[in-house]
């Protein structure tokens, strides 16, 4: 009962106003033509009928038409809620005899009972103007009702897709930028390679290890690749980052499972690494541990700050943007979570295979 009453307060179905003045005014609108139409067929008037008959006739009336408009929000709520797996056809033809049917109930156990009290009793054309004048306005009503919801579905369903459509332009947009400079710094590496004395083999082996993670993000942006190259990619970053940290860094690398026969789409976890390397202090320590199961692959990536900034925050504007990426890229299928506790920053990836 409790559930029937929200659906009937749902705004979604109609307004709180809606609810208050408008069966009221339909009521008055279908007696009225009830009425017309049974003093046409019996050549009679209304008016000349005792003032007492006709109020309580309206006020009934009235009453009974919120049992109506309760049973139409109610049908449509429930249809709206329900998903079918019928031929749509078909399915609004069942769905139109049902609240016929509905409705055709309501009208014989309130309506005809009233008018078997009123005037000369319940006549043959009480029941016939009671069980098709009602049943007629509701259903139009109800009718009118579910157009209405299906227009606005279709709207918020259109501009849903415009933003869809226009998030991945602007993801590709990014992608684009983020390939020029890349592409730009891979030559100018190159030519600072040729330039380094045969002898520094340090710096030459420097620069080669970043041309290669350049390389891995000019060339290897394919739709996925192997959970295994990715992992030799953060491994490649980790080698090119301690050729500039402290020797005193704490780095603890770990990859559990077996990462063969999995792909994913590349550079979802070097974000979460890089951000590790930005803001690593105190202990000066990071850990990285991938872990892979037949359902899911996670990554925790744990680095020590400085005591006098264990304050909670979300990282910076690269996790932003793997948030952005993994809703296109794995949308239901992924948790991206971060948090400070005591002077560690533990970010989380967990991706549903």
């Amino acid at each position: 009962m409790k559930k029937d009453f929200q659906i009937f307060l749902n705004p979604q179905v109609v307004s709180k106003r809606t609810r208050l003045i408008f069966p009221l005014l339909y009521g008055l609108l279908i007696y009225v033509s009830i009425r017309l139409a049974n003093d046409v067929i019996s050549n009679s008037a209304f008016w000349i009928r005792p003032i007492r008959t006709t109020m309580a006739e309206l006020l009934f009336g009235a009453l009974f038409n919120y049992i109506f408009a309760y049973a139409v929000w109610f049908l449509l709520q429930f249809n709206l809620n329900k998903s079918e797996t019928r031929p749509p056809v078909k399915e609004n033809i069942r769905e139109l005899a049902v609240v016929a049917g509905v409705l055709e109930m309501i009208a014989f156990c309130t309506l005809i009972p009233l008018a078997a009290l009123t005037d000369n009793g319940l006549q043959v054309q009480d029941v016939i103007f009671i069980g098709s004048i009602p049943l007629l306005f509701w259903t139009l009503y109800y009718a009118w009702l579910r157009v209405n919801v299906l227009i606005k579905k279709s709207y918020e369903q259109k501009l849903q897709i415009e933003k869809i459509n226009n998030d991945r332009l602007n993801t590709e947009l990014q992608f684009l930028k983020a390939q020029f400079h890349p592409h730009f710094l891979f030559n100018a590496l190159n030519t600072i390679y040729f330039q380094i004395d045969e002898t520094n083999i340090r710096a030459k082996g420097t620069v080669e290890k970043l041309a290669e993670l350049l390389r891995y993000q000019l060339y290897d942006r394919q739709e996925t690749v192997p959970l295994q190259k990715e992992i030799e990619y953060l491994n490649a970053y980790i080698d090119f980052q301690r050729e500039r940290v402290s020797e005193s860094l704490q780095l603890e690398c770990s990859v559990q499972g077996n990462p063969e026969g999995f792909k994913i789409y590349p550079l979802l976890f070097i974000p979460l690494v890089e951000n590790a390397f930005k803001y690593v202090g105190g202990e000066y320590l990071i850990s990285l541990n991938i872990a892979i199961t037949k359902e899911e692959i996670s990554c925790v990536v744990v680095n020590s700050i400085p005591l006098h900034d264990q304050v909670k925050r979300k990282g910076g504007i690269g996790l932003e943007n793997l948030q952005r990426r993994l809703n296109l890229l794995y949308e239901g299928h992924h948790k991206l979570s971060t948090v400070t506790v005591a002077n560690k920053f533990i970010a989380t990836l967990i991706i549903s295979l």
